[in-house]
């Protein structure tokens, strides 16, 4: 099938851009958690989940709109009229919400304040420059932005802490320069501003993409408040300190997290181009069931290889994070599953029912996590948000019905026995036992896999 074709392309132009990058970033780690106290990591996490709470409020998500919108529009005009009403509504939301956020930050007193607007304006410039790639088809040029937004991030984080000894403020300065620099450049680059004129302003199709945006926010803003109730949680009755555990904890589960939003960005394009055609069905079913066993063949490996080079990567400070983080990659499988299904429900424009299902989903997470966090510390909060992710994956592909039946893996109950395994051996950290589960991990992997392995291997072989 050339659509499959074209996702998986898609996909592995999108990884070269990214994969680098952050596999320099996670190497980092030692350095942010020898250098950082726990309590500067824990703040700098903090504002980090507020932005993202802010941003789909700033932007109502018109990036995503723009996005979709492009992907229908076949003239420059069309173009024109989509680029126009996403950078005028995402400049002027910008300047409101900005004097406001200064004027309560004010209030309470905010120590941060300036860097939460830059931050916000950084994140808004990375989203529109990204969207606007990933739109008109250049996924080359994405994956080139997405290289080069990270590793000057990397630099100046080397720069500032190691350099000039910058601490907490080297992580705030470089994410705001590095991302404020690249995306100004590939919106330049691709003269996206040539688009954007007062005369190309179409009130109907402003109207189309906010409707088609709006629905999404209160969707981003529960599951950003999914981690926001999380930090707001430990940070006002735990402590920044444990803020700062829980955050290095997170930086592992965010290797299946990065695995999957490799797919996710050429996914909901592909998604859209197939929604009218025949074998529709046969093409998301196809995937689903191939991208169900790659992420929890990554998540089996994580678990299994963490063991050997925890220690190695993270410092005394942190080391609690050890024992939490198998349930939060059990989480962040089924947040990725769930956002499979949010890329089919975006194809047929019906995005209510993703609001839907997160806001009970937050709800779930914050009266789980409140009602537990003061008897079992960060276990609270980690199994209420795992607990969330459960309930939107099942809601949401029950839900999805309506336009499709996802089909259930045949290994569903193996997946199952060999995750419980690994698990197990990890909490009982015996290096034989360890290692036997990572040696099992890794040929089930592979079995799993072979029909996305195998054709590649042949290819390999032939070029040789």
């Amino acid at each position: 099938m050339n659509q499959k074709k074209e996702l998986i392309k898609n996909t592995i132009i999108i990884s070269i851009g990214k994969f680098s990058t952050q596999l320099i970033s996670f190497l980092l780690l030692p350095l942010y958690t020898s250098l950082l106290k726990t309590s500067e990591y824990g703040e700098y996490d903090f504002l980090n989940t507020i932005s993202i709470f802010l941003i789909p409020c700033v932007t109502l998500l018109m990036e995503e709109g723009m996005f979709r919108f492009l992907i229908d529009a076949k003239t420059d005009k069309q173009k024109g009229e989509v680029f126009s009403a996403t950078f005028i509504f995402s400049a002027l939301s910008f300047l409101i919400w900005g004097i406001l956020i200064f004027i309560v930050g004010n209030i309470l007193h905010y120590a941060y304040t300036t860097y939460l607007i830059f931050y916000i304006l950084a994140s808004l410039l990375s989203a529109l420059a990204g969207s606007t790639a990933r739109g008109l088809s250049k996924f080359k040029l994405y994956s080139l932005f997405s290289f080069l937004s990270s590793l000057l991030t990397i630099l100046l984080n080397i720069l500032f802490i190691l350099g000039l000894h910058m601490g907490l403020d080297s992580l705030f300065l470089s994410y705001i320069i590095g991302n404020s620099i690249v995306s100004i450049w590939l919106l330049l680059k691709i003269n996206v501003f040539k688009y954007v004129r007062k005369e190309n302003i179409n009130k109907k199709i402003t109207i189309d993409m906010i409707k088609y945006s709006f629905p999404l926010v209160p969707n981003s803003i529960s599951w950003n408040a999914i981690g926001l109730t999380d930090r707001l949680l430990i940070v006002n009755i735990l402590g920044s300190a444990k803020n700062g555990v829980y955050s290095v904890g997170l930086r592992f589960p965010t290797i299946i997290n990065t695995c999957y939003s490799y797919f996710n960005l050429s996914w909901k394009e592909s998604a859209s181009k197939v929604v009218n055609k025949e074998d529709k069905n046969e093409f998301y079913n196809s995937v689903y069931i191939n991208l169900n066993r790659f992420l929890i063949c990554v998540s089996i490996l994580v678990i299994a290889f963490l063991p050997f080079i925890f220690n190695f990567l993270i410092k005394k400070d942190y080391q609690e994070a050890y024992i939490y983080i198998p349930l939060m990659i059990i989480s962040v499988y089924f947040s990725n599953l769930s956002n499979f299904c949010s890329g089919i429900f975006s194809a047929y424009k019906d995005t209510k029912i993703l609001a839907q299902t997160t806001i009970i989903a937050t709800i779930i997470n914050f009266v789980v996590g409140f009602l537990l966090i003061r008897k079992i510390g960060l276990f609270a909060s980690i199994f209420a948000t795992m607990i969330a992710y459960i309930v939107i994956y099942f809601y949401r592909n029950y839900k999805l019905k309506k336009y499709i039946v996802l089909q259930h893996d045949k290994y569903v109950f193996s997946h199952i026995i060999i995750l419980l395994l690994v698990t197990f051996s990890y909490y009982l950290k015996n290096t034989w036992i360890l290692l036997f589960s990572l040696i099992v991990a890794i040929i089930y992997s592979y079995y799993v896999n072979s029909e996305l392995i195998k054709p590649i291997l042949n290819k390999l072989k032939k070029r040789k």
